[in-house]
């Protein structure tokens, strides 16, 4: 069917054709599905699942067959992909909800991203759209976005989802109805203001379809199908490929100097190609000097490695970090009152040390801990302030 032709491509070639391949630290393939076990629903289940999602979403989620084709295109045909997309949220997706929550704008416009990138920074359209929103060189500007030989900030997944954002609520401004937003966003503005000429004036999406492009009138329901499959995949046998990186296990550096990926790799011992990973905003391996503080992610527990060999990464001298003295004097317990924590399920370091106002360091000095490791029911020692009231 033509349906698929455009949309379905995007979405899932992406990840091989845009840099996914079996290298990558992301990639790991699921074992074959048994046809047995690959369920198939009726028209009235997809209606009643839809429906329930809809009324807790300021994006009207439609069932058609339009949208029922993506369903199944996506969890029949392109499972194993599937699977390794819904891994990949646990990255990204905590980035998009910040962002849009924080702009006023519905969390299910992140959906959005499947679509257009297959959650693939390093994503390239035919028109030389690039990264996980899919922006143009010419577009780029005018969202304060950097691109220049050795970065491309539309390959940021912080700065680019920002730019979406502004996008999006522009859009918004102009269309007042969500449809009509995506299909400008994939489309152009302009597109949609002569479909809906061409219409005779209808503002509904499902009327001005037909005056639209393929890949425009593909967009929508390729997208309710998306916001349906990631709330209920479960429901398909759909096994989700962890990624190798999930958000809360990284961390952020900020560096004033020029660093090539090569230097860090071998004094931090991660390969090249996950510095890379996690550090798509950059085109040439190489972190230049830009005249402020660029940003360097790598996993958490390689930031006090990075810190300690900073010296011998850059090969010359550099000013000492107060890092390095916070974490000799980790385990001090000077003006503080003991507490106990007990560790639930979902806890984690940064969000325990969120909670007591201290750091990952000082909970693994005062519990005499070498790993990043925890288990419910786990009972850790926790020093707080004098004065520290609980959350």
């Amino acid at each position: 069917m033509r349906i698929f032709k455009v949309i379905g491509s995007l979405v899932f070639m992406v990840l091989v054709l845009a840099g996914f391949d079996e290298g990558d630290p992301v990639c790991v393939q699921n074992a074959k599905d048994n046809p047995d076990t690959i369920p198939r629903y009726p028209d009235l289940y997809y209606e009643i699942r839809i429906s329930e999602l809809n009324k807790t979403s300021p994006v009207a989620l439609d069932f058609n067959p339009y949208v029922k084709a993506y369903i199944e295109l996506y969890t029949i045909q392109r499972r194993k992909e599937l699977a390794t997309l819904i891994g990949l949220s646990q990255l990204y997706f905590p980035i998009f909800d910040e962002a849009l929550d924080r702009n006023a704008l519905p969390l299910e416009l992140k959906y959005l991203t499947i679509v257009e990138s297959g959650l693939n920074p390093m994503a390239v359209s035919k028109s030389g759209a690039v990264g996980l929103w899919q922006f143009l060189m010419t577009t780029s500007g005018m969202f304060d976005l950097t691109v220049n030989s050795y970065v491309d900030e539309r390959r940021d997944p912080v700065k680019s989802t920002e730019a979406a954002c502004r996008y999006l609520q522009y859009l918004y401004g102009t269309f007042h109805d969500w449809h009509l937003v995506m299909a400008s966003y994939n489309g152009g503005p302009g597109e949609t203001r002569k479909a809906i000429e061409r219409s005779g004036g209808e503002t509904d999406y499902w009327k001005i379809r037909p005056f639209l492009s393929e890949q425009a009138q593909n967009y929508v329901p390729a997208f309710i199908a998306m916001v349906y499959i990631m709330n209920h995949y479960a429901d398909h046998n759909i096994v989700p490929v962890p990624p190798s990186y999930t958000y809360r296990h990284l961390d952020t550096l900020h560096i004033r100097y020029a660093v090539s990926f090569k230097q860090i790799s071998e004094r931090i011992g991660l390969p090249v190609e996950h510095i890379r990973f996690l550090n798509p905003v950059y085109k040439r391996d190489y972190i230049p000097e830009m005249g402020y503080p660029a940003v360097l992610i790598l996993p958490e527990d390689k930031i006090p490695v990075y810190l300690q060999n900073e010296v011998n990464i850059l090969g010359t001298y550099s000013e000492p970090l107060n890092y390095n003295a916070m974490v000799k004097n980790a385990g001090s317990t000077e003006n503080k009152n003991r507490i106990v924590h007990v560790v639930e399920k979902g806890d984690y370091f940064h969000k325990i040390a969120l909670k007591y106002g201290c750091t990952i360091e000082n909970i693994k000095a005062w519990n005499n801990l070498d790993s990043l490791s925890l288990v419910p029911g786990q009972k850790l020692t926790i020093w707080v302030d004098k004065n520290f009231q609980q959350p």
